[in-house]
């Protein structure tokens, strides 16, 4: 989830052919304006400080009669809650370009485990990208479950079901609600963020001396068995194994679970 694949810079262009990609792309205008077009005729002006994020296989070209510059990367599964195409503005400190501009220069060096600064850079931009979404708000209730789950998943005491039934509200239609904004329901929006901090761990296993069991105990499980299941239906592969082959092991990242 949030893999940084690819990074690339744009100078200045005036037109990009129609292209899609297997994965999200995320670009980010650096400098002049210009226009995406989408296949379904939809047209997405921009300008510099903005960016612009398209998902897999959406066919779309650039162009610009200024000329454009930009910063553009493809990742994997980010989390976004959003299914389509959309825009966001920089903040006035421009953190999202810096961002961008950060995850050049590592996908571009030789910097020793540039991949631990990657993940923690796609995570960063996929949340930015969030944050400024069109100044998005979450519902009250949704926001009310989110914000807990982030604050409690790597507890393993955390019990999300009952933290969802004290709400005053309908078990049921706050899972619905909660998949309909985020795009996951609870249960999967916890796995994710508990896989993720397994994978950083186990990826940087080489700078520490925990245990596979003190992994799955700081990622929120307190069964090291159940946890290699489901580290082993996200990766394709053990977290023993994955360690071990310095994180190179795994499959294509995080899947979807089922509650």
């Amino acid at each position: 989830m949030n893999n940084i694949l690819f990074v690339g810079e744009h100078p200045r262009t005036y037109d990009v052919r129609w292209h899609s990609h297997d994965h999200w792309e995320l670009v980010y205008c650096t400098s002049g304006q210009g226009a995406f077009k989408f296949e379904s005729g939809a047209v997405m002006n921009y300008r510099a400080g903005e960016a612009v994020a398209i998902p897999p296989n959406e066919l779309h070209a650039n162009s610009s009669q200024e000329g454009f510059t930009n910063i553009h990367l493809t990742i994997q599964n980010p989390s976004f809650p959003f299914r389509g195409s959309f825009l966001v503005s920089d903040d006035a400190d421009h953190h999202l370009g810096i961002a961008f501009s950060q995850a050049k220069y590592y996908f571009s060096s030789d910097v020793r485990k540039r991949e631990l600064v990657l993940a923690a850079l796609g995570e960063l931009i996929s949340s930015y990208m969030i944050v400024y979404h069109s100044n998005r708000e979450f519902s009250e209730p949704v926001d009310q479950i989110r914000t807990s789950i982030i604050q409690n998943y790597a507890d393993p005491a955390y019990a999300l079901d009952e933290t969802i039934r004290q709400m005053p509200f309908n078990y049921d239609y706050l899972r619905k609600l909660f998949k309909k904004e985020m795009g996951v329901t609870p249960l999967e929006y916890m796995i994710r963020l508990r896989m993720k901090k397994a994978e950083t761990m186990l990826t940087a296993m080489w700078t520490n001396e925990y245990s596979i069991a003190e992994v799955a105990e700081q990622c929120g499980f307190d069964d090291a068995l159940y946890f290699s299941r489901v580290f082993k239906k996200n990766f394709g592969c053990s977290p023993s194994k994955f360690a071990k082959s310095d994180g190179k092991g795994r499959s294509n990242g995080p899947e979807k679970q089922n509650p």
